[in-house]
C-alpha cells in the first residue's frame, strides 16, 4: 500500500545548537538527523560510544556539512548526568534546542538505576529532570526550547504516588506508563516556572505515536532477549501504511514542538487515526496531565530525589 507522503519544513537552524538525547537510533536519530539539515549543530549524548559514532556517520553522510558531536551520557546514572552537565558547562557554549528523547520501555522484571530508582522512572524521568537543571544557565543564556518526548501511554495508568519505584509490586507498563506522565507534568511545570521566574526558556511536550524503533524489539541489556509481540505487528502495520507511522514521521511531532513559535506548555502528535501516525500537530493535554498542583508536586519531588535544584 502507497503511503501519503507526511513531511515537515523546518526554519534555517544556522547558528543553533541543539542536545538530542537518545539520538542514536530510531526517532532520536531521525530527529538529530532533521536538525542538522537545517543547520543546527548537533551534540548526541550517548552511552554507546559505537552506536554514535554510527549516528555521527549516518547524518554525515545524509547532510555532509553537518557538525555534529557526542559525549559519555547514561541517563541512569545520575553521575553521568551531572558529568554531562559540567562537560557543557565548561565548554561555555549555549544551547538552544535540548530534545529530551531518550527512554527505556517495559523491561520484563523490575530493575534499578545506578541509583536505586525503578529504571523507567529513573531514566525517562529522573535522569531528564537532572540534566536540565544541570543545563539550565545554558538553556537560559540562549532562552532555549526544551522538548519532551512523553508518549501515548501517558494516556493510561496514573502516578502510584505512594510507590513511586514500583517496591511492593511491579507491573511494567504501569511504571513506563507512570515515567511518561510524571515526565510530561515536569514539562510543563518546567514552563510555567519559566514564566514565573523569567528564565526565558519554552517547554514543550511531544508524543510520536506508535512506529516500529527499538523500544519493544529485542534488548538484552534490559532483560529482553527478543522482539515483543508488539513490535513485529508495529513493523508489519508500518509496512503496509497502515494506522502508525514510521521512524521518519514519529520525529516529526518533537521536531515541530522544537521549532515552532509560541508553543510553550503544549503538546504536540500525530493527528491520524486514535494518534497513532499521521501528520504532526497540537494535540489536547492528556487528562493524567492537566493538574497543576500534581505538576508541581511532581517538580518538588523530582528535585528531592535526584538531589538537583531549580533556583527561585
Amino acid at each position: 500500500m502507497k503511503r501519503t507522503p507526511i513531511d515537515l519544513t523546518l526554519p534555517d537552524l544556522t547558528g543553533k545548537r541543539a542536545v538530542v538525547t537518545g539520538g542514536t537510533d530510531g526517532i532520536g536519530l531521525v530527529i538529530a538527523r532533521r536538525l542538522a539539515a537545517a543547520g543546527a549543530e548537533v551534540v548526541l549524548p550517548a552511552r554507546n560510544a559505537a552506536k554514535a559514532e554510527s549516528a555521527i556517520a549516518a547524518i554525515g553522510a545524509a547532510a555532509p556539512a553537518a557538525a555534529v558531536s557526542t559525549h559519555p551520557l547514561d541517563l541512569s546514572s545520575l553521575a553521568s548526568v551531572e558529568a554531562l552537565g559540567r562537560t557543557l558547562l565548561d565548554d561555555g557554549r549555549p544551547i538552544d534546542l535540548l530534545i529530551n528523547n531518550a527512554g527505556v520501555m517495559t523491561p520484563p522484571t523490575r530493575q534499578t538505576t545506578a541509583d536505586g530508582f525503578e529504571l523507567q522512572f529513573g531514566t525517562n524521568h529522573l535522569g531528564h529532570v537532572a540534566l536540565v537543571a544541570h543545563l539550565l544557565p545554558l538553556l537560559r543564556e540562549s532562552r532555549a526550547r526544551v522538548t519532551s518526548q512523553i508518549s501515548i501511554a501517558a494516556n493510561e495508568g496514573a502516578i502510584n504516588w505512594d510507590d513511586l519505584n514500583w517496591e511492593a509490586s511491579y507491573k511494567g507498563s504501569g511504571a513506563y506508563s507512570q515515567s511518561k506522565i510524571a515526565f510530561g507534568l515536569f514539562g510543563l511545570e518546567l514552563d510555567r516556572m519559566s514564566r514565573e521566574r523569567g528564565w526565558g526558556i519554552t517547554s514543550t511536550l511531544s508524543h510520536p505515536g506508535v512506529a516500529p524503533t527499538s523500544l519493544l524489539a529485542a534488548r538484552p541489556e534490559i532483560g529482553r532477549d527478543g522482539d515483543t509481540l508488539g513490535v513485529r505487528i508495529i513493523r508489519r502495520l508500518s509496512s503496509l501504511g497502515l494506522v502508525v507511522g514510521t521512524a521518519e514521521t514519529a520525529a516529526l511531532p518533537a521536531l515541530l514542538a522544537a521549532t515552532t513559535p509560541d508553543a510553550g506548555g503544549r503538546l504536540y502528535g500525530p493527528k491520524g487515526v486514535m494518534h497513532l501516525g499521521g501528520p504532526p500537530a497540537v494535540q489536547p493535554l492528556y487528562s493524567r496531565l492537566r493538574s497543576e498542583d500534581e505538576a508541581r508536586r511532581m517538580w518538588q519531588i523530582s528535585q528531592r530525589m535526584t538531589g538537583v535544584a531549580f533556583p527561585d
